[in-house]
């Protein structure tokens, strides 16, 4: 049989995909014909910049072909082996206990029947489920697809997500700036031209863009940072970890003590303060409430003035660098990058990490932001873009796709009880629990002052879980609980559906067995989120819609999540419900049609040739962002979501004032007198940092920012060739270690050598690692990433087992952001290390 050639889409990038004989022989990146490339080009400083007509995919897509093929695979229906669902259950057995294949009848017929009985007996709230932060490309097949159709017909009981990678710029910079249509992000068109033309310095805050990739735009702008580097402009970075964009850009490096980000900020701007280098009448015409938040750095508050002295002793760097750093900042047109977009770093996942994100904000608005060269940028979206040509992404489908006609039946979920996923262990296991906020609430501002109390009168506690993908073991905080909450009775049946098997697949009384994209018929634009990150696409050089080809049968008896549903919803009478009478071929040709991308390409060329690259327009016009706002205009930039555009108020932010908020508005009318998340911002020592009681006991600060060579929990462990990176795993005695980095003067006390397997633990968990002694990290902290998904407990299904996985969100605290910010803090974590003797 002659080789046949597909195309297919992944979390980070185009592929093609070579099949000979049933089987997959290479995948590599989308090779498209080079009359299909039309090349942007960008004019600065007496060079033009334009990129390749290739697609640079993330390093981890290269070996999707192993991660297809491996060892991990669910392949059948399992059944726990002391589960009955007409006898004896045994929830306490979750993680422990073996399990039996069964057939995809038997398995379907469960399901069905449990979830008919519990939601006859209790109700649909009764039904609670969730997705993974991520899922497998593609729109009809993507996690807010079926899974949300499926689950809403029931009226389940919806787990909110919190914005895991964001926390502080989504609960603290909203109340600054606006931005809450992108949960805190700010707009970030055309800010590589902008950078390119006017940029002087970049100072990247907590941020590695060149391990996060982009998040979903794959390879493509580390391009991007050459030619920042190429053309002379100066690089900062400020990180307890000296990170991979950090030695490939050949910046100033300044780490500071973690949790103390804020008074290093607040430092900064006393030296602006004081030295009178802050741009006035910006503060005067554009913003508010500078005088009290003067007040405060000035010290008239409280009797601390914020100097560089006093930001010394709480960070540890050197006041003269910190006085250094803030002249040459004011001196030169900087851009700041601080993980608001692409790079997530740590210091917004800590305790009061509102005041570190609002402090980023406020201290460009000092220098004028939107100012030519004077941005909130992450390095990674920003390229010349044709926003114009709509295609709808995964984050679409409940917003401008629902109200199309592109479905007939919509069904609508009247359950109004909902459950928070940082704290869902404790809704189970000791009810009630209380929030503020709906989460991924890109609405309004006020949604993040939405009280909620689970359980909800009139509704019922859960009593089933459907777990839909991924695993929350190495990336939530304190994982252990997720152990406890799967082996409580109250629990009465729990599903797992996945492609691997992951940390939490073995906590379930039936596993069924899903699908890969490449598998399934689908559709995707590459990088597009759509949503509340409305154009991310912008981070790849080229928008390129692909048209995710099946490439082979489902192997095993694997299904597609689309399938799977489907033969559920039949049994129970509501497949036309759920289907719409489509198959998922015709999903995807219905998205094609209400799509403008019939303007560009006719079906059936794109359903043949597999993709249609979008170039920009000959016209096209830069719109840089926030230039609208420094200069006082309406705003032009083609940010679809920001509710004031092409209004009266299309000059304004999205703040309730219109302007950037030193004293937050929003705040003010919602919690006056909440002090750890006030009204103009503070520095507010961690409740689990060097001031605490805890810090005698455990005097090692734990970083875990976003892994290098894996997608949240994603390809690790299911693809073998990571493990032969040792910055991602190391194998020591047949085994894959996850690593923990630590410096030498730490490491000589307890005696630690490099390549020992090392023990890290507070009260809350024990998580083995191999130990990297490196100076690349500061004296006090240990750097170890979050996302494992090994959980490789020593004692099976208990709770308080040492992990040998490396899942290091065990050691992490629950307690949040602040009392009205419901946001995670796993970078605000103590713990010990000792060589391990075991």
């Amino acid at each position: 049989m002659t080789e046949q050639v597909f195309t297919n889409c992944t979390n980070a990038g185009p592929v093609s995909v070579y099949v000979k004989d049933g089987k997959v022989t290479r995948i590599r990146p989308l090779v498209a014909d080079e009359k299909d490339f039309k090349p942007w080009t960008i004019e600065a400083g007496g060079r033009k910049y334009s990129p390749p007509k290739k697609f640079a995919i993330a390093p981890y897509v290269h070996a999707e072909r192993r991660r297809l093929y491996s060892d991990e695979r669910i392949k059948y229906p399992m059944k726990r082996v002391d589960f009955d669902p007409d006898g004896e259950r045994n929830p306490q057995n979750r993680g422990k206990s073996p399990y039996v294949r069964i057939s995809w009848d038997e398995a379907l017929d469960i399901v069905s029947k449990e979830m008919k009985r519990v939601k006859d007996t209790y109700g649909g709230s009764a039904i609670s489920g969730m997705t993974s932060s991520h899922h497998n490309w593609g729109i009809v097949g993507y996690k807010m697809g079926p899974f949300a159709r499926f689950m809403n017909m029931f009226e389940f009981t919806p787990v909110f997500d919190n914005p895991d990678s964001w926390e502080g710029w989504h609960w603290g910079a909203t109340h600054t700036y606006g931005f809450f249509w992108r949960l805190g992000m700010p707009e970030q068109y055309d800010l590589l031209e902008d950078s390119l033309k006017n940029a002087e310095m970049i100072v990247f805050w907590s941020n590695d863009p060149d391990s996060t990739r982009g998040t979903y735009t794959g390879q493509d702008s580390a391009l991007w940072r050459q030619w920042l580097r190429e053309k002379g402009i100066k690089t900062v970075f400020i990180d307890p970890f000296h990170n991979y964009t950090a030695g490939l850009m050949e910046g100033k490096w300044l780490a500071p003590r973690i949790g103390t980000d804020t008074a290093l900020a607040m430092a900064i701007a006393h030296v602006w303060i004081t030295e009178n280098t802050y741009d006035k009448e910006y503060v005067q015409n554009r913003t508010i409430g500078f005088d009290e938040f003067k007040k405060y750095i000035l010290g008239q508050e409280d009797g601390q003035p914020k100097t560089p002295e006093w930001a010394e002793q709480e960070s540890g760097i050197k006041a003269r660098v910190i006085r250094s750093l803030a002249r040459e900042w004011a001196s030169k047109r900087t851009v700041l990058s601080g993980g608001s977009r692409g790079g997530e770093g740590g210091a917004c996942r800590q305790a009061y990490a509102t005041e570190w994100a609002r402090m980023m904000v406020l201290l460009q608005a000092m220098q004028g932001l939107g100012k030519p060269g004077v941005t909130i940028w992450g390095t990674t979206m920003g390229a010349p873009s044709d926003t114009e040509c709509w295609f709808p992404a995964y984050a679409d489908l409940q917003g401008r796709v629902a109200t199309t006609k592109a479905a007939k039946h919509l069904p609508v979920n009247t359950t109004k009880q909902r459950l928070w996923r940082l704290t869902l262990p404790d809704a189970v296991l000791n009810p009630p629990v209380s929030w503020y906020g709906e989460g991924f609430c890109g609405q309004s501002l006020e949604q993040q002052f939405k009280h909620f109390e689970y359980p909800m009168k009139g509704y019922s506690e859960i009593k089933m879980f459907y777990r839909y993908g991924g695993s929350f073991m190495g990336t939530m905080s304190d994982t252990t609980k997720w152990v406890r909450m799967y082996q409580s009775p109250k629990l009465e049946f729990v599903v797992n559906q996945d492609v691997w098997y992951n940390s939490e697949t073995k906590m379930a009384d039936i596993i069924l067995p899903a699908c890969t994209n490449f598998e399934r018929d689908d559709v995707g634009e590459w990088g597009a989120c759509g949503g509340y990150t409305v154009h991310a696409s912008s981070g790849c050089n080229y928008r390129i819609v692909v048209r995710q080809q099946k490439c082979l049968e489902p192997m095993w008896e694997s299904k597609s999540d689309y399938e799977i549903f489907t033969l559920i919803a039949d049994r129970l009478g509501m497949k036309e419900t759920f289907t719409d009478g489509k198959t998922e071929l015709e999903w995807v040709k219905t998205f094609f049609d209400i799509s403008d991308l019939p303007k560009y390409t006719s079906w059936e060329e794109f359903n043949k040739k597999g993709y249609c690259i979008i170039n920009i327009k000959d016209d096209y016009k830069s719109t840089p962002s926030l230039r609208w706002f420094y200069e006082g205009r309406e705003c032009d930039t083609p940010d679809m979501n920001n509710p004031k555009r092409k209004t009266e108020k299309a000059k304004e932010l999205g703040t309730y004032s219109g302007k950037i908020e030193f004293v937050s508005e929003s705040l003010k009318a919602h919690f006056p007198d909440d002090q750890e998340r006030p009204l103009s911002p503070h520095y507010i020592p961690s409740w689990e940092g060097h001031h605490s009681e805890m810090y005698k006991e455990y005097p090692l600060q734990l970083l875990s920012p976003h892994p290098r060579f894996s997608f949240h929990c994603h390809y690790d462990k299911h693809t073998d060739w990571l493990n032969d990176i040792p910055v991602h795993r190391i194998k020591k005695d047949g085994y894959a270690w996850w690593p923990a980095r630590i410096h030498p003067d730490d490491a000589a006390v307890r005696g630690i050598r490099n390549n020992d397997i090392v023990r890290l633990y507070n009260h809350r968990a024990s998580v083995l690692c191999i130990a990297v002694v490196t100076e690349r990290v500061r004296p006090g902290v240990i750097h170890s990433y979050a996302s494992s998904a090994k959980y490789d407990p020593l004692n099976p299904g208990r709770d308080d087992s040492i992990d040998k996985g490396g899942c290091v969100n065990m050691l992490t605290p629950s307690r949040m952001v602040s009392q009205n910010a419901p946001g995670m803090t796993p970078n605000s974590c103590l713990i010990e290390i000792e060589k391990w003797e075991g």
